[in-house]
């Protein structure tokens, strides 16, 4: 145990197998790597992060919100019907890794909150010295549910989906106007740049409704103002009121944050969410008062198809990721591991240090309702990379297995000749398309 002003509680483990330390803060999740040579431990001797998916089926899935919400679900959790992790299994999970291990993520094809366990399962992980954390859609969240997540949770992440892709009539589009007659004087005096119902206080406000040159609008749109010598330009986008008209996911949130829970926000970012997400970080559009928006790149997998993944020549991934790279926020940005060949190849002012590749089989795994060990989640459908747990088999054993080798095999040998090799290892085993990098030394080793 080590104390500080900054660092009231740290726990320490050694890697004696790879001669490292890691550190870890109970009360603000800050994480560290210390190490006495100059590269960064490829892998640990134990994961670092197990996430386990709870949940084998998903209320929220198959009610269609997903789908109706433009999420492709990667666990297909529209069709999937398997039984949930049974309590004794993952007590068995807890038992294997404790005194090794920081913390668990709760996951898998639903929402942990609705798992008929969940108050036994975030008191056993804390009872054992790891910090649980999960992910919610928010459908089933109750104010006694955020309490226990008070009490137990370092953290909980809700997914907000996008509101563009909802309707297509209503999506992104430009007016011409040859009037020449400035209503407004300026970009900055529109009455709404982006609000999610006065949440934002960046924005200014006038009356409920307004015009711009005759034409009425509604409080809940949203402008971009352009000034040319002779014409002006609209660009507008029409956004779900959240909070004068709240779903689930915006009472989720609410719930989780009056409840004192460090809470953070799921965003997809695809395609057909990208414009949205563009918005989103320019503006502020998030809820006040969250810790941090983490953004997840879309994958082909489960319900998600290619049509959505982004592309390196589209300018919008270009501009999105200098974005975040030059614009503060009063939330927390931060990515999913997936995503760091664009942090790389965009971003100027992120410290290298502060980010990495891939981690599954290295820091990380996957382990599914039924005990299925992976390097990572989205291996769920094909399970090429899968160890059955067993009594016989333990998680340290599935680590050392040559189907966990051969995972690491991918990243420890891809893009040999490349410069930033080491800061992202050729990215993603399992899909890589989805790698936003073109640097002509890139070589995929596909094991």
């Amino acid at each position: 145990m080590v104390k500080g002003d900054r660092w009231k509680m740290i726990r320490v483990i050694r890697d004696g197998e790879y001669n490292f330390t890691t550190m870890f803060n109970d009360k603000t999740g800050e994480y560290i790597r210390a190490f006495d040579v100059e590269e960064d431990p490829f892998m640990a001797e134990y994961p670092h992060l197990i996430d386990v998916g709870l949940m084998g089926n998903c209320a929220h899935g198959k009610s269609g919100l997903c789908m109706k919400a433009g999420i492709k679900c990667y666990q297909d959790g529209l069709h999937s019907d398997n039984p949930n992790m049974k309590l004794e299994d993952y007590k068995k999970i807890i038992d294997w890794s404790k005194e090794r291990l920081f913390e668990i993520a709760l996951g898998g094809c639903g929402d942990p909150d609705m798992h008929e366990n969940f108050e036994e399962v975030l008191k056993y992980t804390r009872d054992n010295g790891i910090i649980p954390n999960f992910t919610t859609s928010g459908l089933g969240m109750t104010p006694e549910k955020a309490a226990l997540c008070k009490k137990y949770c370092g953290a909980v992440a809700v997914s907000q989906y996008s509101r563009l892709d909802m309707r297509a009539d209503l999506a992104l589009r430009r007016v011409h106007s040859e009037d020449k007659k400035k209503v407004y004087k300026s970009e900055e005096d529109i009455p709404v740049l982006f609000t999610l119902g006065g949440l934002n206080e960046d924005c200014k406000w006038d009356e409920p409704c307004y015009k711009i040159n005759g034409l009425d609008y509604s409080w809940d749109e949203t402008h971009h103002m352009y000034y040319g010598e002779d014409k002006q330009e609209y660009e507008f986008y029409k956004v779900y009121n959240e909070v004068q008209k709240p779903n689930y996911t915006m009472k989720a949130i609410k719930m989780l944050l009056d409840a004192g829970v460090k809470t953070n926000i799921h965003y997809v970012l695809s395609n057909s969410t990208i414009d949205e997400a563009i918005l989103r970080v320019k503006y502020n559009g998030f809820p006040k008062g969250v810790n941090a928006v983490v953004f997840l790149l879309h994958k082909p997998v489960g319900l998600g198809d290619y049509e959505d993944v982004l592309r390196l020549d589209d300018p919008r991934v270009k501009e999105f990721f200098e974005l975040v790279d030059n614009h503060r926020t009063p939330f927390k940005i931060g990515f999913d591991s997936c995503s760091i060949p664009a942090v790389v190849r965009w971003s100027k002012h992120i410290d290298t240090c502060s980010v990495d590749t891939c981690e599954g089989s290295r820091f990380s795994m996957y382990i599914a309702a039924d005990m299925t060990a992976l390097p990572c989640s989205f291996d769920n459908q094909d399970q090429k990379y899968a160890v059955k747990l067993s009594d016989e088999v333990t998680i340290k054993d599935a680590w050392e297995s040559p189907e966990f080798n051969k995972f690491r095999d991918c990243l420890r040998y891809s893009c040999k000749g490349c410069s930033k090799r080491e800061l992202c290892m050729g990215g993603c085993p399992l899909v890589n398309d989805i790698v936003l990098c073109d640097n002509k030394e890139r070589e995929f080793y596909g094991g």
